[in-house]
């Protein structure tokens, strides 16, 4: 793609232009905003200015068209989520980059941001205005890694400001990076300071890169003392006069991509998780409690379940019907579920915007885009994360939809009680893959975070990676791992409630549950001594389904509870009838706000030929439900969702729906959970079906 650099002149900018290359990508263009005339430095949350003096030069050194405009506007809006406002410095970039699109035909935008989301959140806002695709392949990157390869990279930086303890403006100002890396790096590990500045520790400016026609070489410097604080003094170089000279030697060599992409690192090779060579395919399971269908699709109307104290409410039961094959109607029956959830919705005092989580099963993945352009009208700024897969529905179904909503609390001082948290980031980089669909990474609320499917799309490319399903399930579940770690510092795998793995082929499932207990055991051993309590993790479902986005292998969806994982509670339960046994485990958080349960129900051999249906959906139920209570004796704690995983083949839908429905009722009357039967076309084993249970506060 055609690209404009966001450019302050420091090491950040510059190295995301020399991946941006790497990556194939063509810079035409650099664009920077500076501040008025009279001022040296202006107190931006968004910019970096000081050092503007010199942008022209750097401009010179790369042999491109520079664009600049001054900063007219302020940080107004300093929110988590920018919403357009003319007075502020965001409108700034705006109108510079639509000059730029304008002039230059660009189709994507460098920036170095490496950890603010302040700053992404607002790049992206006026990439997505513009159209234009943001590049920023330094995204929560390893600040200490990140330093290195520029180093490496030959990016040659000097250090232009400071502003924190251990920085000393008569000391450090003028060091190369590659003088100042090992104090960095004793700084950061003595007092936090992060190694590439993004604190505002320290600002650079770049005398010579890989791109550079011309070196840049500072002929006068005049250092200003902005603050004389005793411990952390702020002071910064005004570059006075500065003149190019060639360069001796091509650096162009520097610009080889290093054998191991980033976004690859996971995937080294473990001799203890090869393919698995030891799996035995079971026969789908056939009883002879099948029912015949009729021939009727299952429909039902929209269910809402009972409000929690704490705001939440399921809404199932959103399906698209569609025997004409004509894209008219089709669209058409797609908008009327969607009016049908607005309704919905609407009749409990929600929007769009109180959706959290979405989970969306279409019969064939070759409708998505049509589905998804009906979609993505009902949400903007925040969608809510969702989950996407195949399923084999009944006919006449195009998509079966459900999903999670909760509304936000406002206290007696306007404070917001139980605040959302979005992740949604669009930017290409090394990170995770961008969602530049109408879907966050991740929605946390109080204490919870609930995630979108993941599958293993290579970051920087977004194609799917190469390598089968040990690198697919490696790389979607190291995805998961970073989204949760970038929603809330020190969250990871062992705080999961809740994990479903989806895949296309029964032969696969032994290498997801592998890898699923070495992950969680590789995480247990970094966070607990010999002498202090197991982490206790929440259950894995795994299921098979026709077809994934991408035509992945797997697909990782969790929700994760950020709480103390070695305080939560666990019990697990066992059930028998005669051919078949059921198995149950729940796990409830360290403040029993949430609670995971998993039941499953296995038929003891393939030799079962009949099973009463009642009595075990009966006994599946009482089960379920004694292990809640055994768990908590909170009142309060409501069974929110009861997702049903059954093989279609084996059990019928609405035989399950009917029998399920009467014996929840029986048992919890009106705080009946949403039901939601997915046909499946294979379960683990003797599986023949799997209920995921969440329940909340």
């Amino acid at each position: 793609m055609k690209v404009v650099a966001l450019i302050s002149g420091g090491k950040d900018s510059c190295y995301n232009m020399v991946q941006c290359v790497a990556a194939g990508h063509q810079i035409v263009a650099l664009a920077n905003l500076r501040p008025s005339a009279q001022k040296d430095e202006l107190d931006s949350y968004m910019y970096q200015t000081v050092g503007h003096q010199a942008i022209d030069i750097y401009a010179e050194a790369m042999s491109l068209p520079l664009y600049r405009r001054t900063i007219q506007g302020a940080s107004l809006e300093t929110g988590s989520v920018y919403n357009r406002c003319d007075e502020d410095e965001v409108e700034d970039l705006y109108h510079l980059l639509k000059l730029v699109k304008e002039k230059e035909e660009v189709e994507a935008v460098s920036v170095g941001a490496i950890l603010s989301d302040y700053q992404r959140v607002r790049v992206e806002n006026v990439c997505k205005r513009l159209n234009l695709q943001p590049l920023a392949y330094l995204w929560r990157r390893s600040q200490e890694d990140l330093l290195t390869e520029m180093i490496s990279a030959n990016i040659q930086a000097m250090i232009i400001k400071v502003a924190a303890f251990g920085l000393d403006p008569d000391k450090h100002l003028r060091k190369t990076l590659l003088e100042m890396e090992p104090y960095l790096k004793e700084l950061s590990e003595k007092y936090g300071v992060h190694i590439c500045g993004e604190g505002g520790e320290y600002e650079t400016f770049t005398l010579d890169c890989p791109l550079f026609k011309k070196r840049i070489v500072v002929d006068e410097s005049e250092v200003v003392i902005h603050s004389a604080d005793a411990f952390a003094p702020v002071g910064y170089l005004n570059l006075s006069r500065l003149h190019l000279e060639d360069k001796v030697t091509d650096n162009i060599s520097f610009l080889v991509p290093s054998s191991i992409c980033p976004c690859l690192s996971s995937l080294g090779t473990n001799p203890d998780f090869e393919e698995m060579e030891d799996f035995c395919g079971c026969i789908s399971p056939k009883v002879d409690w099948r029912v015949k269908d009729d021939g009727h699709h299952i429909t039902r109307p929209s269910l809402c379940t009972k409000k929690t104290i704490h705001g939440y409410q399921w809404i199932s039961g959103v399906t698209a019907s569609c025997t004409h094959m004509e894209k008219e109607v089709i669209i058409q029956e797609i908008k009327q579920a969607f009016s049908i959830l607005q309704e919905a919705l609407e009749s409990t005092e929600f929007e769009f915007k109180d959706i959290v989580l979405v989970n969306l099963y279409v019969r064939r993945m070759n409708d998505f885009e049509l589905i998804n352009s009906v979609y993505q009208t009902y949400f903007d700024v925040n969608p809510p994360a969702r989950v996407c897969v195949e399923a084999p529905l009944f006919d006449g179904i195009l998509f079966q939809a459900d999903c999670l909503v909760h509304k936000h609390e406002m206290m007696n001082n306007d404070n917001v009680r139980h605040e959302k948290q979005v992740m949604h980031v669009q930017s290409i980089s090394h990170w995770a893959p961008a969602n530049i669909g109408p879907y966050s990474q991740a929605v946390k609320v109080e204490d919870v975070i609930y995630c979108a499917g993941q599958i293993a799309l290579v970051p920087c490319t977004m194609k799917l990676v190469a390598g089968g399903i040990r690198a697919e399930a490696v790389l979607s579940l190291n995805h998961v791992e970073k989204v949760l770690n970038a929603m809330s510092e020190h969250t990871s795998l062992n705080h999961i409630m809740l994990a479903i793995c989806y895949v296309t082929n029964k032969k696969d499932i032994p290498t997801v549950q592998k890898l699923w207990c070495r992950k969680l055991k590789e995480h247990a051993t970094q966070v607990t001594e010999y002498d202090e309590p197991s982490v206790t993790h929440g259950p894995l479902v795994v299921a098979v389904v026709p077809h994934l986005p991408r035509d992945a292998s797997v697909e990782w969806h969790v929700v994760a509870m950020n709480d103390d994982p070695t305080q939560r509670k666990f019990i697990s339960m066992a059930g028998k009838l005669q051919g078949c046994k059921i198995d149950c485990e729940a796990v409830g958080s360290s403040s029993m706000s949430s609670v995971a349960l998993s039941v499953s129900l296995s038929l003891t051999s393939q030799l079962v030929a009949s099973v009463a249906l009642d009595s075990m959906l009966h006994e599946l139920s009482s089960v379920m439900l004694t292990a809640v209570k055994e768990l908590s004796q909170d009142d309060n704690l409501t069974l929110l969702c009861c997702r049903t995983f059954y093989i279609k083949d084996c059990i019928s839908g609405h035989s399950l729906l009917t029998g399920l429905e009467e014996f929840l009722k029986e048992l919890l009357g009106p705080k009946s959970p949403a039901l939601i039967l997915v046909p499946v076309t294979d379960l683990p084993d003797l599986q023949i079906l799997h209920v995921a249970c969440w329940l909340s506060l």
